[in-house]
C-alpha cells in the first residue's frame, strides 16, 4: 500500500515537545492535586473562592431606576439620544410608507441591479412581493427602518473604532478585548443595562443592535487598513503626501473590500438582532415572530419569519456582489436614467393610483395550512413511530445518554481537575499564556458563584459541537470532493447561514417540545454552515501539486483524503471547529426560552425580571466559556503554521 506524506515538518519533533508539555502538566498535578484536595475537599468551586457581585450591581441598577427621570446625565445626554433615534427611525418608516410597496418594490430592484445584475434585481423584487404576499408588508417596513438607522450607526462607530485600531497599535491592544468581549457576550445580557437606561422602546432596540453588529466592522476596516499594499503607500508618501491624504487616497481605497465585507456582516448581525431586540420593543417582523413563539403558534412565526430570511439573503447578496464587483457596473449612463425614471415612474403610480400599502386582498394566509402540518407532524413524527420511534424519542433518549452522563460527568469532577483539563488542549494547540487565558477564564466562572450553570451550558456546548463537527466535516468532504453536490448544497447552507437565530427554534420547538435537547438541535442547524462551508474551502484550496504528487504515487482516493488532504487542511479544520464552538454557544443561550436552563435561563430571567446582578453574571460566564473555548480549539498562528 502506498505511502503519501502530507508534510515535511518533523511530526517527531511536534510529538516530543506536546509530550514535555503533558509530562510538566502531570508533575504540576501530582503536585497540586494533594493540596487542593486537601484545603477544599468538595468537588464544586468553593464558597471561600467566590466573589459576591449581585450587592453592587443590584445598588446600581437601584440608583439608575431612581435618577433615570430627574438626573441631568438622562435628561439632557441619554434623552438627546433617545429623541434623535426615535425621530431617524420614523422619518425612515414614514419614507417607505409615502414610495408605496410598489416604490419600495422598484427601488430596491433597480440598486440591486446597478450593483449586481439583472438576475439579482429579479430576486430582490420577488423578495419584497413575497413580504407583501405573506401579509407582512407594514411589519417588514418597520423592520427596515429600524435596521436601516441601526446599521448606519453601526457603521459609523466600527469605522471609527477601526481606523483606530487599524492606524495605532497601542490602539488596537486596547480594543480587541473589548470587540472580543462585545462579540462573545450574549444580545439578551446587554438588553437589561440598555432597557434600564432607554427603557422599552426603540432606542433601547437600536443601541443593543449597535452593540451587536458594530465589532465586525470595526475588525474589518482595522484588517483593511493594516493589509494595505505596503509598496503603494510608500509611493504615496514619496510624494509628499499628508496623512490624512494617505488615508484617504490611499488606505482606504486600498481596503475597500473589506469595508464592504464589514459593511455585509454588519447588516446580518443586524438583521439577526431583529427578533431578539423585539424582546424590548423593536417592532416589525421580530415583534410578530416572538409574538408568535410565546403563543407556539409555528405557522404565524413562519410566515414573520420567511421575509427576514428573504430580506438577509437579498442583502447578503447585493452588499457581497458590492465587494466582489471591481469594474464598473454594466449599462450605459442612459440605461441607467432609464431605469431611474423607471422605477420613480412605478413609485408614482403606485401613489397616485391609492395603493401605498399592499392591498389586504392579495395576502395569503400560511398560517393554518402550516400549523395543520405541524399538528400532522406532531401526531405521527412525535412519538409513536414504528421501530425508529418519534422525535420526542429522539429528544428524551439524547437527553438520557449523551447530555444527562455528559453534565453528571463534567460536575463530578474536581473543580481544579476541571482547570488542568482545560489547561492541557489550549497549551497544547498553543503557549502558556494561551492556557494560562483559558483557565484565568474558567476560574473567573467559579469566582463569580455560577459554576455549576456554567458546567451545565458546557456540556450542551459540547454535545452540540461534537453532532456539528460529526455532521459539518462528513458533508464538507461530500461537498470538496463533488462540484455536483456543492452547487446543490450551496442554497441550502445560504439560506440557514442567513436565517436569525430566533427563527430556528420554530421548526425545532413544533417537532422535539421544549428543553435541553431542542436547543442543542437549534444550535447545530445554526452552526452547522460555517462548520461545511470552512472544510470544504479548506479541502478544496490544498495544493494540486501534492495531490497530483500523490496520485502519481497510486494512492486512492481515500488515501489522497486522509493522508494528504486532512493534514494539509489541518488550519481550516481548527477554524471549523472554533467558529463551531462560537455559533454554538451563541444559540444555546437562545435555547434558554426553549428549555435549555442553565446560563441561557438565567440571561433570560435577569431580563424578564429587571434583574441586573443575575442577567450581567450570567452574561460575564458566557463571555468566560466563550474565551476559554475559544483558546482552546484556536490554535497561535505559529503553531499553525508548523503543523500545516
Amino acid at each position: 500500500m502506498t505511502t503519501v506524506t502530507a508534510s515535511a515538518v518533523p511530526t517527531g519533533s511536534l510529538g516530543n515537545r506536546a509530550a514535555r508539555k503533558l509530562l510538566l502538566l502531570a508533575l504540576a498535578a501530582a503536585v497540586l492535586a494533594p493540596l487542593a484536595h486537601a484545603r477544599w475537599s468538595s468537588g464544586s468551586w468553593p464558597a471561600a473562592l467566590t466573589v459576591d457581585v449581585s450587592g453592587p450591581l443590584g445598588e446600581v441598577s437601584d440608583w439608575i431606576i431612581d435618577n433615570r427621570d430627574s438626573h441631568p446625565l438622562f435628561l439632557y445626554f441619554f434623552g438627546h439620544v433617545s429623541n434623535v433615534i426615535v425621530l431617524a427611525v420614523r422619518a425612515g418608516y414614514l419614507a417607505l410608507l409615502a414610495v408605496g410597496w410598489a416604490g419600495v418594490t422598484a427601488v430596491g430592484a433597480l440598486v440591486a441591479w446597478r450593483v449586481a445584475g439583472l438576475r439579482l434585481a429579479l430576486g430582490t423584487a420577488v423578495a419584497f412581493l413575497a413580504c407583501g404576499l405573506l401579509g407582512m408588508w407594514v411589519p417588514t417596513m418597520q423592520t427596515l427602518a429600524l435596521m436601516a438607522v441601526a446599521v448606519l450607526v453601526s457603521v459609523l462607530v466600527g469605522v471609527l473604532l477601526g481606523l483606530a485600531a487599524g492606524l495605532s497599535d497601542r490602539a488596537d491592544r486596547v480594543l480587541r478585548p473589548v470587540l472580543d468581549t462585545m462579540q462573545v457576550l450574549p444580545a439578551f445580557a446587554y438588553l437589561l443595562p440598555v432597557v434600564l437606561v432607554f427603557g422599552i422602546g426603540v432606542p433601547a432596540a437600536v443601541l443593543a443592535t449597535v452593540v451587536y453588529a458594530a465589532p465586525p466592522m470595526a475588525r474589518l476596516t482595522a484588517l483593511g487598513l493594516r493589509g494595505a499594499d505596503q509598496e503603494v503607500l510608500e509611493a504615496v508618501e514619496s510624494l509628499g503626501t499628508t496623512a490624512r491624504q494617505r488615508l484617504l487616497t490611499a488606505r482606504l481605497p486600498l481596503a475597500r473590500k473589506e469595508l464592504l465585507l464589514g459593511l455585509n456582516q454588519t447588516i446580518m448581525m443586524a438583521l439577526s438582532m431583529a427578533v431578539i431586540a423585539s424582546v424590548i420593543g423593536a417592532g416589525g417582523l421580530g415583534d410578530r415572530v416572538y409574538q408568535a413563539l410565546a403563543a407556539v403558534d409555528v405557522g404565524a412565526a413562519l410566515a414573520a419569519g420567511i421575509p427576514i430570511v428573504l430580506l438577509a439573503v437579498v442583502l447578503d447578496r447585493v452588499t457581497g456582489a458590492a465587494g466582489e464587483r471591481t469594474e464598473k457596473a454594466p449599462g450605459s449612463w442612459a440605461g441607467r436614467l432609464s431605469a431611474l425614471a423607471g422605477a420613480v415612474a412605478v413609485a408614482l403610480a403606485g401613489r397616485l393610483a391609492g395603493r401605498l400599502e399592499w392591498p389586504e386582498s392579495w395576502a395569503l394566509d400560511i398560517a393554518e395550512p402550516v400549523n395543520r402540518a405541524v399538528d400532522w407532524m406532531t401526531g405521527h413524527l412525535y412519538s409513536g413511530v414504528p421501530v425508529v420511534g418519534g422525535t420526542a424519542d429522539w429528544a428524551g433518549h439524547f437527553t438520557t445518554w449523551v447530555l444527562d452522563p455528559l453534565r453528571d460527568g463534567l460536575l463530578w469532577l474536581p473543580w481544579w481537575s476541571v482547570l488542568l483539563v482545560v489547561a492541557a488542549p489550549a497549551w497544547l494547540i498553543g503557549t502558556w499564556r494561551t492556557a494560562l487565558t483559558a483557565v484565568l477564564a474558567m476560574a473567573a466562572i467559579g469566582v463569580l458563584d455560577v459554576w455549576e450553570p456554567s458546567l451545565d451550558t458546557l456540556s450542551q456546548v459540547l454535545a452540540a459541537v461534537a453532532v456539528t463537527l460529526v455532521i459539518g466535516f462528513a458533508t464538507g468532504i461530500a461537498a470538496a470532493r463533488s462540484d455536483r453536490f456543492e452547487r446543490l448544497l450551496r442554497p441550502v447552507l445560504d439560506v440557514f447561514q442567513t436565517m436569525p437565530q430566533f427563527v430556528y427554534l420554530i421548526p425545532v420547538v413544533a417537532l422535539f417540545g421544549v428543553g435541553r435537547a431542542p436547543a442543542v438541535a437549534a444550535a447545530v442547524v445554526y452552526a452547522l454552515p460555517a462548520v461545511v462551508r470552512i472544510t470544504a474551502q479548506g479541502l478544496r484550496g490544498v495544493d494540486p501539486a501534492a495531490l497530483e504528487s500523490a496520485r502519481s504515487l497510486g494512492a486512492t482516493g481515500g488515501q489522497q483524503l486522509r493522508q494528504v488532504q486532512l493534514p494539509l487542511a489541518r488550519p481550516a479544520l481548527l477554524l471549523a471547529v472554533n467558529q463551531g464552538v462560537v455559533l454554538v454557544l451563541a444559540v444555546v443561550i437562545i435555547g434558554g426560552l426553549v428549555g435549555g436552563g442553565a446560563l441561557g435561563y438565567s440571561v433570560v430571567f435577569g431580563l424578564a425580571q429587571g434583574d441586573l446582578a443575575t442577567g450581567l453574571v450570567a452574561g460575564a460566564a458566557i463571555v468566560c466559556l466563550g474565551l476559554m473555548l475559544d483558546r482552546v480549539t484556536q490554535p497561535t498562528e505559529r503553531r499553525a503554521r508548523k503543523g500545516a
